[in-house]
């Protein structure tokens, strides 16, 4: 039985990819793979020409990296190839603290490997109704990005201007604003998987919160959506009051190295209400 070859992943691996992910119950189209792999050190498990594994560490800055896109083909468990994809990204990281959002079945490996719990993260989608559209929000202009990157890495305590790029590229974006016409919340909606999802979203209240997604899901009427949200914004029985109900989710986990730089604490007047994806925090 020979042993997987880990290689750098590259565009001619989506096929398969999207073929893993879609085994293990992922609605990630390659365009979805292609973002994550774009700003990700990213890899593969091949036997022979047969991809039976990937895993991505995305960097945010020199403090920050998630962990994501672990899958193991089924036929290749047991045989320590998830220890093996989870150790080749955790070395790309460096210093940097590590994130992600596990599974259950990933649970044990991580926990081996020095993750701790933290909270839950709660799947929340459905096919969206008539959404009457908030008031005070509006449609980001060019020379909001630069405070909208401000506020998710207050939220988030993470740089992630690499992922916001490409967001901005694919996806629309919408705003509050508070004194003097600053930039007090956003909220990015992008196609993704059977629809859309909405996130990141930030603000300082869930109820400004509400009305940034509500203004995507106002301009979607019919359409399939997705929020990925954490247990503790308090965001949950809204959504599910918006017709997208709870349907899975997964823990957030973080992993910090005596090596690890210091984190600066996220700010107490933004919070992070949506994620861009789980695998994306």
């Amino acid at each position: 039985m020979t042993n997987p070859e880990i290689l750098p992943f590259q565009d001619r691996h989506l096929p398969e990819a999207v073929r893993l992910s879609a085994h293990e119950g992922w609605p990630h189209k390659a365009d979805d793979w292609a973002l994550v792999a774009a700003i990700s050190h990213a890899f593969v498990a091949c036997e022979g020409e047969k991809t039976v594994g990937t895993a991505f560490c995305t960097p945010f800055g020199d403090d920050v990296a998630m962990i994501n896109m672990i899958i193991v083909d089924e036929t290749m468990r047991g045989r320590g190839l998830g220890r093996r994809l989870m150790e080749t990204v955790m070395a790309q990281a460096g210093e940097r603290e590590l994130r992600l959002t596990a599974t259950a079945a990933g649970l044990p490996l991580y926990t081996k490997l020095g993750f701790v719990q933290g909270g839950r993260i709660l799947q929340h989608q459905g096919e969206i109704g008539a959404i009457a559209a908030p008031e005070d929000v509006k449609d980001a202009a060019s020379e909001d990005w630069e405070a909208i990157v401000a506020l998710d890495r207050a939220a988030t305590g993470a740089d992630r201007s690499s992922l916001f790029a490409r967001l901005r590229a694919v996806g629309e974006t919408v705003v509050t604003r508070g004194p003097e016409g600053r930039v007090s919340g956003f909220a990015i909606c992008r196609p993704f998987g059977r629809g859309y999802v909405v996130g990141p979203a930030a603000a300082a209240d869930v109820q400004t919160a509400e009305r940034l997604i509500a203004a995507h899901l106002h301009r979607h009427p019919g359409s399939f959506m997705r929020v990925d949200t954490t247990a503790e914004s308090g965001l949950a029985p809204w959504l599910a009051a918006q017709g997208l109900p709870h349907v899975g989710g997964g823990v957030a986990m973080t992993c910090r190295s005596q090596a690890s730089k210091p984190q600066s604490p996220p700010s107490k007047d933004v919070h992070t209400f949506a994620l861009a994806a789980q695998a994306l925090g």
